[in-house]
Parts: C-alpha cells; structure tokens; sequence
C-alpha cells in the first residue's frame, strides 16, 4: 500500500510475492478477478474485501493447495509457477524475509 492508503498494484509490487501480491494471486486462482487485473489503484477496503473472499475459498480446501480440486490446483501451480519466476527475475530470494 501506498501511504494514501492505495496498493500500487501487482505488476508494480516489489516482486509479486507480498502479501498484498499473494491475495491477487489467489484471486485470479479462484476466479474472484480476471488474470489480467493486478488490483492498482485498489484503496484498502477493497483489497481487504478480497482478503476475505480469498480467505474463504481457502477454508473451503483447508487451505491447503494439496487440498484444491484438480482443475483448481492445476490453476494454482500455474499462476504459481509464472510468478514465482517473475519474482525471481526481480530479485526475489525465497530465502529471505521481505525486509532482509
């Protein structure tokens, strides 16, 4: 989020992996946003409100990706995949905490 309160947007996060960047992950993965919406612009109450709907479709599976029906997890290690490359390439180390 930005200091006005405004998340700035997938493309334009750090490397995607955050935890504003995982709920746009999940959502696009449950079908809550296309794949092409990155949720710039979005203020606080709106991506809380899909915080919660992700958080809700995650209960369903006990949130856990073993747990998702196969179409679903098909989905899940995809969109997975690609950002996981995607962050890498901007530097991402799974390795290292956000602030390290």
């Amino acid at each position: 989020m930005t200091k006005s309160g405004v998340y700035v947007g997938y493309e334009r996060d750090a490397h995607g992996l955050t935890q504003l960047g995982r709920i746009v992950l999940d959502a696009r993965v449950f079908g809550l946003i296309a794949e092409d919406e990155d949720c710039a612009g979005w203020d606080l109450q709106r991506m809380l409100s899909l915080a919660h709907q992700v958080e809700a479709r995650w209960d369903q599976w006990g949130n856990l990706p073993s747990r998702l029906p196969d179409e679903l997890k098909a989905r899940h290690a995809e969109i997975y995949a690609k950002a996981m490359a995607r962050a890498r390439a901007l530097g991402w180390n799974p390795e290292l905490d956000d602030d390290d």
